[in-house]
């Protein structure tokens, strides 16, 4: 059975970033990145569904998935939109031990849309809405990937509500639909990475993000309209069960 194009608008497609075998970040209590970012997935998942979405998660096993592996993921759900989750870090000259402040002095969140996705005006308006729900949560972003050195300079796309430009990230360069990747904190940082991992924390950043996503969610389409015809006799119009809420996440233990 095919979903029809109302259904489809409200799919949004949850990408966990990173997996096991590539954690991503390090922790400033040792714990990897994927482990905040399946976490904080599971919330938004969560909150996505009580605002009315569809949601589907993409790699929250643990289990290796190539990149290239995800967008094909995000279409079969048939997904309007995509978002990736991750945690944020410091370059390494900022890690050595003899520079640690560097890493302390940067904390917040941060958003990054592609120029080479398929819709990046509907992205970066998505990203916009995000980074304004955020802000209004008591979120404020981080600026450190536009410092003018190695592995960073990431052009703004909107310096106010924290949005970057990385044209190259294959996710959303190769997403058909309006897609971001939201860095939800440096936990590099002690203090943010403590805070990442309380579901306090994760509960207040997941409502502010379906917030946000509200905004990017595509206009319903109204069904078309049946010609009248005095011999046809009325049908039974079958509703679909209501999914089940996602259960909130394992907290992490700093």
């Amino acid at each position: 059975m095919v979903a029809s194009g109302a259904a489809l608008a409200q799919v949004v497609a949850i990408d966990v970033g990173h997996d096991a075998a590539h954690p991503g970040a390090m922790g400033a209590y040792g714990q990897p990145e994927f482990e905040y970012n399946r976490a904080l997935a599971g919330v938004v998942d969560a909150q996505l569904r009580r605002a009315g979405w569809i949601t589907t998660r993409i790699q929250d096993t643990g289990a290796g998935m190539p990149l290239e592996a995800r967008v094909p993921r995000a279409v079969a759900a048939g997904a309007a939109l995509l978002v990736s989750i991750h945690h944020d870090s410091v370059q390494p000259r900022y890690l050595e031990s003899a520079q640690r402040e560097g890493g302390e002095r940067f904390r917040g969140y941060s958003l990054f849309v592609s120029r080479q996705n398929a819709q990046p005006e509907a992205s970066l308006a998505c990203a916009r809405a995000v980074g304004a729900a955020l802000q209004g949560a008591g979120f404020v972003p981080t600026t450190h990937h536009a410092e003018p050195i190695e592995g960073e300079n990431r052009p703004w796309a909107d310096a106010a509500l924290g949005v970057y430009f990385y044209d190259g990230l294959r996710v959303l360069r190769t997403a058909p639909m309006p897609a971001l990747l939201v860095e939800a904190g440096v936990i590099a940082h002690r203090d943010e990475a403590r805070a990442a991992a309380h579901p306090a924390y994760q509960e207040r950043f997941a409502a502010a993000l379906a917030r946000g996503l509200d905004a990017c969610r595509p206009p319903p389409q109204n069904p078309p309209q049946a010609s009248e015809s005095p011999k046809r006799a009325p049908g039974n119009h079958l509703r679909p069960a209501a999914s089940e809420l996602a259960r909130g996440s394992t907290a992490l233990q700093p």
